[in-house]
């Protein structure tokens, strides 16, 4: 991982992945990219995101057309203002998606792959909630 100042003088950083992707970083004085902590919250969406289409897919088998996950969070008032809570919300749509499958299937990132929640959950009180939209019936289903 590598941190350079994008321009002198200014509170902006380009940093350069392990993968070799770039990525501009800044805080909530010069808007021109996402804050830090911002990332933290994308990469748990990511991370959870890729888990459980990769189990419906897969071992799950079900007909999943579009999915979609939403993170919100708060942070500590004091600094370091880390995130206190989160909440992961699953949007999973398709035909004749199983809710309990969709549940299985969080239940095993959370559990097992997604080393970004892992180490959020030592810090954070994290609430996950899905739902289902099965388009054959237009119902929605969900926890």
């Amino acid at each position: 991982m590598l941190t350079q100042p994008a321009l002198p003088n200014q509170r902006q950083f380009v940093v350069e992945t392990g993968s070799g992707h770039h990525l501009l970083v800044d805080d909530t004085a010069g808007g021109t990219g996402p804050k830090p902590i911002e990332l933290v919250a994308a990469a748990l969406a990511g991370c959870t995101a890729f888990d459980v289409i990769t189990i419906l897919r897969g071992k799950k088998r079900q007909d999943v057309t579009g999915y979609e996950v939403r993170v919100e969070a708060e942070q500590a008032e004091r600094p370091p203002q880390a995130f206190v809570a989160v909440r992961i919300h699953h949007i999973v749509t398709g035909r004749d998606v199983d809710p309990a499958a969709v549940g299985e299937a969080i239940h095993i990132s959370e559990e097992k792959y997604c080393s970004v929640e892992a180490m959020l959950k030592h810090n954070a009180v994290v609430r996950t909630t899905f739902e289902v939209i099965n388009e054959n019936t237009a119902s929605a289903a969900g926890s």
